[in-house]
C-alpha cells in the first residue's frame, strides 16, 4: 500500500454492468463439468434480460491482508468479496431463471462465484496456448508468510475446473521459505493464506502446464520478500509474480539493484489497489507494473469488453510516474521523466472478479471471489511463462512495447482512477495510459523477447 493507514473493510458497493453486456453468452463459461450440468437446459432469456440482470451485480470488499503499512513494508493487493452479488453470479441466475444469490460474509461457498479458467483463456486469447504451451516452466509466487493448507486447496481448484494435477509428488507443485527450505516455513497468517490461494489459482488458470514454485517470506518486509524474489530466481524461476506493495522511499533504487534486477527473468509486480499512486516494487524499472481492469461480456468480436478499475478515490488500480526509479529505455512518454506505472493490465475489479478455493482461517474459507492487482500480476506473469523463456539477458518488462498499438494488446480506453494533474497518468485513452499500461494480452505474442 502506498499510504500508512491501516488498509480498511470497504462498506462501499462495487457495481458493474453496461451495455456491452447484452450479449452475454448462455453458457456458463468458467465452470467444471459438475457447475456446467446445472446448466445444460438453460432457460431461453434475450440477451437484454441478462444485461439488465447484471447491471444489479454489486459487492462488498475486505482487504485480505488489513494489517498497518509502515515504512519498509508491504501489504498484499487482493481484495476478497464478503458480501452482494458478482456479475457471474447474476449471469449465471439470468441463465437459469432463478433469483440470484447472495455472498455473505465469512460463509462458505459451495461453489464458484467468480471467472474460472475458461473466462480468463477466452477473454485474452489465450485457449489454444493454455492447452499446448507452458510445460517445462516455473512460474514462482513470492508472498509473505505460512498458507498451510496451499497444496491441498490448490489441488481442489485444479480438480474442480479439469486441470491436470499439481503436486509435490509429481514434481508440479513446491513450498519453500525464503532461504529454500521445505520444512522451516514461515508462521501462518490467514490474510495472506487467502493471497496465496488467489495467485496459485491464477497461475493454474493461466498457464495449466506450468510447474508452480511458492516462496513465503518470514514476514512482509520489503528486505525479507526481496530475499524471497532472489531465492525463486535462485531455484530457477524465471517468472516471478508479486502481489503486494508499499510506500516508495528513498531505499528503492537500492531494492532494484539487491532484489528485483534478474536479466533474463520475468518479475511481475501488482500496481496497487487504492487508485490513482504509486507504490513499490511496482516501481521499479526492472519489473512489469501490472494494472488492473473491470472485464465484461460483450457482443463485440473479442467478446469481452475492459475499462480502467476504479471504485473511488481509495479503490481500483494503482498508477502513477514514481518519485525515485530512473525511466527504463523503453518507456518513451513525455509527461513522466522516471518510471511510470503500469506497463500492461488484466483483470482486477472484484465485481467482475475472479473464483479462488482458500480453506485456511474463518475469513470465507471454501470458495471466493477475489479482486485487486494481486489477481493481475500471477495472471501476467503466466502469460509470459506462455510465450516463453525470455532471451539471456534481457529485461521482460521491455517485450510488450515491441507490440504496442498491435492486434497483440486489448487496448483499453475507457475509464479512470482518480485525479491527476497529467491526464494519462489515471486515465486510459488510446494508446498507453498509466491505469492500464499498453493494455491486456490478446494471445502471448506480446510477451515475448
Amino acid at each position: 500500500m502506498r499510504t500508512t493507514n491501516s488498509p480498511h473493510i470497504s462498506g462501499r458497493w462495487r457495481r458493474v454492468g453496461s451495455a456491452a453486456a447484452a450479449a452475454t453468452a448462455l453458457a456458463l463459461a468458467g465452470f467444471g463439468a459438475a457447475a456446467q450440468a446445472d446448466a445444460a437446459t438453460p432457460h431461453k432469456v434475450s440477451a437484454q434480460t441478462i444485461a439488465t440482470q447484471v447491471a444489479k451485480a454489486r459487492v462488498q470488499t475486505t482487504n485480505a491482508c488489513a494489517t498497518t503499512a509502515k515504512k519498509g513494508y508491504a501489504s498484499c493487493d487482493a481484495l476478497r468479496v464478503t458480501g452482494g452479488t458478482t456479475a457471474f453470479m447474476e449471469k449465471q441466475a439470468a441463465v437459469k431463471g432463478v433469483a440470484p444469490a447472495t455472498i455473505k460474509p465469512n460463509v462458505s461457498s459451495g461453489t464458484p462465484t467468480g471467472y474460472g479458467p475458461s473466462d480468463l483463456q477466452s477473454a485474452y486469447g489465450l485457449a489454444s496456448a493454455a492447452s499446448s504451451k507452458g510445460s517445462g516452466e516455473t512460474v514462482a509466487i513470492v508472498d509473505a508468510y505460512d498458507d498451510p493448507n496451499a497444496a491441498a486447496d490448490l489441488a481442489t481448484y485444479r480438480s474442480y475446473y479439469g486441470l491436470s494435477a499439481c503436486t509435490t509428488s509429481n514434481g508440479c507443485f513446491k513450498k519453500v521459505s525464503q532461504t529454500g527450505s521445505t520444512t522451516s516455513l514461515p508462521s501462518a497468517d490467514s490474510g495472506w493464506a487467502g493471497e496465496i490461494s488467489l495467485d496459485l489459482d491464477m497461475v493454474s488458470a493461466t498457464c495449466p502446464n506450468c510447474n508452480i514454485l511458492l516462496v513465503e517470506a518470514k514476514s512482509a518486509s520489503m528486505t525479507n520478500l526481496g530475499t524471497a524474489v532472489n531465492e525463486a530466481v535462485k531455484l530457477g524461476a524465471k517468472y516471478v509474480s508479486n502481489s503486494y506493495g508499499g510506500s516508495e522511499s528513498s531505499s528503492d533504487t537500492s531494492y532494484d539493484s539487491s532484489y528485483y534486477k534478474h536479466a533474463g527473468v520475468v518479475i511481475t509486480a501488482s500496481a496497487g489497489d487504492e487508485g490513482y499512486g504509486a507504490e513499490y516494487p511496482a516501481g521499479s524499472q526492472y519489473v512489469t507494473a501490472v494494472g488492473g481492469t473491470a472485464l465484461k461480456k460483450a457482443s463485440n468480436t473479442r467478446g469481452w469488453s475492459e475499462s480502467v478499475w476504479n471504485t473511488s478515490s481509495t479503490e481500483g488500480t494503482g498508477s502513477g510516474c514514481s518519485a525515485y526509479d530512473a525511466k527504463p529505455s523503453w518507456q518513451t512518454d513525455t509527461g513522466c521523466g522516471k518510471r511510470m506505472i503500469a506497463d500492461v493490465s488484466a483483470v482486477a475489479d472484484p465485481a467482475t472478479g475472479v473464483s479462488v478455493y482458500d480453506s485456511y482461517g474463518a475469513d470465507g474459507t471454501g470458495w471466493n471471489t477475489y479482486g485487486g492487482t494481486s489477481a493481475s500480476s500471477p495472471l501476467i506473469a503466466s502469460v509470459y511463462a506462455l510465450a516463453g523463456t525470455p532471451s539471456s539477458g534481457s529485461y521482460p518488462a521491455k517485450f510488450p512495447y515491441a507490440k504496442a498499438g498491435t492486434s497483440a494488446l486489448n487496448d483499453v480506453t475507457s475509464g479512470s482512477n482518480g485525479s491527476c494533474s497529467t491526464s494519462y497518468f489515471c486515465t486510459a485513452r488510446s494508446g498507453y495510459d498509466g491505469p492500464t499500461g499498453l493494455g491486456t494480452p490478446e494471445g502471448v505474442s506480446a510477451f515475448t523477447g
